[in-house]
């Protein structure tokens, strides 16, 4: 038998499909004693109501929608995205509402899917990742007239809450902390570049090497993937005067580079010193663990879904929630360079962090 329906209740119960409508809504219009009928009867078929007729009959679809624009074989291995996932789920499941999820291959069909979920009523609200340079979703979510909470900033334009964390500070505390410990020429393999947590790092290294005046730090564009990791690791390393230090944005790509390094009979740390922007559990388990940012990943899922069921509740004006800055945590990839190889130029399609600047701070 299929999904049970209003008309088949009627017919089991002896009633019109009208007085199962009251019944089932709570509406007058049916004798206790008929209603009581009607409800034993729906349960006994276990029947639910429909999402979609509910939504377009006013009533919430009790569901938010995440939309990731990132190819499909990074986050299928990102541990930071799982445990902001757990994080939502431990709050939004307790509320009963329910996760969409989808992953798309660019912005434009992310934004696409906003547009049809929030047509079709399937969402309540969203949750949205990866703030961008002059990111172009914003405007977009600000016409269909739901709430929403942008995981990123701080910044301008949108009308919706943001939570972020200070990825100038977590950077500059990485290069403090190599500088101080002898490091003069610093690599950083960063992420996608119209990210606004990746021009916002490149842009502290840049600043930060000014100051210290090291002797080159530079910043390599990647997509996150272990595979663009092991491959800029190896092409930073085959050079004559190789970084002594480098700073990877996930923990997937540092462990790749790690790997590279053994490959290549570079010594880490007596060598080269890796550290990772991010502190999963694949940083704490291989061989040196890796010195890296430490935050509460499920405490930030969390936040954000506590946000956005507060946003459901009664929307208001959009502001920022800054969470604390992630900490350095240091292990024993990080050490003094042990006198690793020096001078040189930077390679073809590496971009020196003295020169990124993007012209005008991101919005």
């Amino acid at each position: 038998m299929g999904r049970p329906t209003i008309a088949d209740i009627a017919r089991q119960a002896g009633v019109s499909k009208g007085a199962v409508s009251f019944a089932l809504n709570g509406r007058p219009g049916v004798s206790e004693a008929t209603r009581n009928r009607i409800l034993r009867v729906a349960e006994e078929m276990n029947w639910r109501p429909h999402s979609a007729a509910r939504a377009l009959g006013g009533a919430r679809a009790d569901a938010v929608g995440l939309v990731i624009a990132r190819p499909a074989r990074t986050i299928g291995v990102e541990p930071f995205f799982s445990q902001l996932l757990s994080g939502l789920q431990a709050v939004l499941s307790a509320s009963s509402i329910a996760l969409h999820l989808m992953v798309v291959e660019d912005t434009a069909a992310e934004m696409e899917v906003y547009r049809r979920w929030a047509s079709e009523h399937r969402v309540d609200g969203f949750i949205v990742v990866d703030l961008q340079v002059k990111d172009p979703r914003l405007p977009v979510l600000d016409g269909l007239g739901l709430p929403a909470v942008v995981l990123g900033g701080p910044g301008k334009g949108g009308n919706q809450l943001r939570i972020w964390a200070d990825d100038r500070e977590a950077m500059l505390s990485i290069v403090d902390y190599l500088a101080a410990i002898g490091h003069r020429r610093i690599a950083h393999l960063a992420g996608l570049p119209h990210f606004q947590h990746t021009q916002r790092r490149i842009r502290a290294l840049r600043d930060a090497a000014r100051r210290l005046g090291l002797e080159e730090a530079v910043s390599v564009p990647t997509d996150f993937s272990d595979a663009e990791g092991a491959a800029a690791t190896r092409t930073l390393l085959s050079r004559a005067g190789r970084p002594t230090a480098i700073v990877y944005d996930s923990d997937v790509m540092a462990v790749a580079g790690l790997g590279v390094a053994g490959e290549m009979g570079v010594a880490v740390p007596g060598e080269l010193s890796i550290v990772s922007f991010d502190d999963s559990v694949l940083a704490r388990i291989v061989h040196p663990p890796l010195t890296a940012l430490s935050r509460d990943t499920f405490a930030l899922g969390e936040q954000v879904a506590r946000s956005l069921l507060a946003a459901l509740d009664g929307p208001g004006p959009g502001r920022d929630l800054q969470m604390p800055t992630p900490r350095l945590t240091v292990r024993e990839s990080t050490s003094p360079p042990g006198g690793g190889p020096t001078g040189g130029r930077a390679p073809a399609g590496v971009i020196a962090a003295r020169v990124v600047d993007s012209g005008s701070e991101p919005v």
